[in-house]
């Protein structure tokens, strides 16, 4: 039509009277935490996007280092496969299991929870500590924020030894550990935000924020949020480059 702007997204969305659809990946089997990784999900998008929080079928029950991560691949690929018709997608595992090639899958946009709270909290202060789960999960870490450049902003990050699994049981003892380990963190670190470095944290950041009165990430949201803003923009994952389509080959089985 003459004289007609282009619909941006967010007006695109309100016209189709449709929310936005984001696809939330809990990359391990565990059901209870993809439930309460869905709850923090919803709670981030409000009415503004219908989440969708799934995990495979097949894989292992928690991801705690680069073997696991190598074992759930399979699984979240094919749960990416089942849901060609989403606006985003938030891969729900600290490490961003799987990240890069789920954005070598499509063009919409593809957050991993950890590279989604470094950003953000980047933005709030000048320096930050991760409090994560086992140590074996620490080097992953820090590799990946070598990769995203945000090294430098990161204090440190630190270990609470309490098993992924052991998260599900909410006990009291298991959210004092992460509490001290924040309370270390202010005093040693001089950290003056704090990202919780594991999925399975996500109910923890209200309380923990208010107890310590310094912002207390959690990246589920923070992805959540994030991934709304890049639908609304209209932007998608380039193509150019490493995140090209994979090329069609045989797969030897």
């Amino acid at each position: 039509m003459t004289g007609s702007k282009p619909l941006i997204w967010a007006e695109r969305f309100e016209t189709d009277h449709r929310p936005m659809r984001i696809l939330v990946i809990n990359p391990n089997t565990t059901a209870s935490m993809t439930d309460k990784i869905g709850e923090t999900a919803r709670r981030a998008a409000g009415n503004a996007s219908e989440i969708i929080a799934v995990n495979p079928a097949d894989g292992p029950a928690s991801i705690e280092g680069y073997y696991d991560e190598a074992l759930s691949l399979p699984g979240t690929i094919s749960v990416v496969k089942d849901y060609p018709d989403v606006d985003g997608i938030v891969i729900a595992c600290f490490d961003d299991t799987g990240l890069d090639a789920v954005r070598c899958m499509g063009t919409v946009p593809v957050l991993g929870i950890g590279e989604a709270a470094f950003h953000v909290a980047s933005l709030l202060a000048n320096s930050f500590s991760v409090i994560t789960t086992l140590s074996r999960s620490v080097p992953a870490i820090e590799h990946n924020l070598v990769r995203y450049g945000l090294a430098t902003r990161c204090a440190r990050v630190r270990s609470t030894e309490i098993p992924v699994l052991e998260l599900e049981d909410d006990g009291p003892a298991v959210r004092q550990r992460i509490s001290d380990e924040i309370a270390r963190a202010i005093d040693e670190d001089r950290a003056e935000a704090v990202v919780l470095g594991c999925a399975g944290m996500t109910d923890l950041t209200e309380s923990l924020t208010s107890k310590h009165g310094l912002p207390v990430l959690d990246g589920v949201a923070c992805a959540v949020g994030l991934c709304q803003s890049l639908i609304r923009l209209g932007l998608k994952t380039s193509t150019l480059g490493g995140y090209a389509s994979p090329t069609a080959k045989s797969l030897a089985r």
